[in-house]
């Protein structure tokens, strides 16, 4: 099938939800912007920062918070700024699924903890270095090498949009373009966490409310993930994931609005 082809994993399509609400562009900014404290401290939950859910918010009220390494800090700052980043870009009309949006997202996660940020691997000085995933007692998953210029990797990104744009709806295109940057490892660090920024833009550029993973399922989260590195099937991170956007944990998903889901 030409869209895993290109991206490079495969999912059941079916098991995709087909009826995902839909509001407004401005409602699901309104939401992000309300529970960016949250989201920010799940998403370092995510990355195992000791900061606490009242820590990040003295954080973003422009205190400093003694007591934590100086990265963890700069970790948590550089999620504030990405995310702010993120939902300017939404509220303007200024997202898409493009480079220029994935690095610069990058650029502001990555920032002072990546060995290079804001480029895809290969395009800055470093041009031979390949990271790999850790995945505990599974070992290692290990992406395409870093090739000088990116070249290839520039055309997995540019082939990998251009097939979640023609075969996916809103939903399923930006749970997927995350498990694409989390498996391609376009950027020496913080792809899953740029990944989850751009599959966020999609859904709020759509009127979708964004997804962060709970704190309480973090473990869960990452088991999942090293299966999905593992055998490449993303079924069941896709399920993971709608069921981790708000309106299934309140019991809406199969709301009024009608679903995303094209015939197939």
């Amino acid at each position: 099938m030409k869209l895993f082809d290109a991206l490079g994993f495969h999912w059941e399509r079916d098991r995709v939800p087909e009826a995902v609400p839909v509001h407004s562009v401005e409602r699901a900014c309104f939401r992000f912007h309300k529970s960016l404290p949250q989201f920010v401290w799940e998403a370092g939950v995510l990355e195992g920062n000791p900061f606490t859910f009242p820590e990040v918010q003295t954080l973003m009220d422009g205190v400093t918070v003694g007591g934590h390494k100086l990265s963890d800090q700069e970790q948590i700052l550089n999620l504030i700024e990405s995310s702010k980043c993120l939902l300017a870009r939404v509220k303007g009309g200024r997202f898409a699924l493009t480079k220029e949006v994935f690095t610069e997202l990058n650029g502001l996660i990555a920032r002072n903890e990546s060995l290079e940020w804001g480029v895809f691997r290969g395009e800055g000085r470093e041009r031979s270095y390949t990271p790999g995933v850790h995945l505990g007692e599974h070992g290692q998953y290990m992406p395409y090498a870093t090739e000088p210029g990116a070249s290839r990797l520039n055309r997995i990104f540019r082939e990998g949009v251009a097939a979640l744009s023609a075969e996916c709806p809103p939903f399923e295109r930006a749970a997927a373009f995350f498990l694409f940057g989390a498996r391609q490892q376009f950027f020496f660090d913080g792809n899953k966490r740029t990944s989850r920024h751009m599959m966020n833009g999609v859904l709020m550029s759509h009127g979708i409310d964004a997804i962060s993973v709970p704190a309480g399922r973090a473990r869960e989260f990452n088991e999942k993930m090293v299966r999905f590195y593992q055998s490449a099937d993303a079924s069941e991170m896709m399920v993971f994931l709608a069921d981790c956007h708000p309106e299934a944990m309140s019991g809406d998903m199969d709301g009024p609005e009608p679903g995303l889901r094209p015939g197939m």
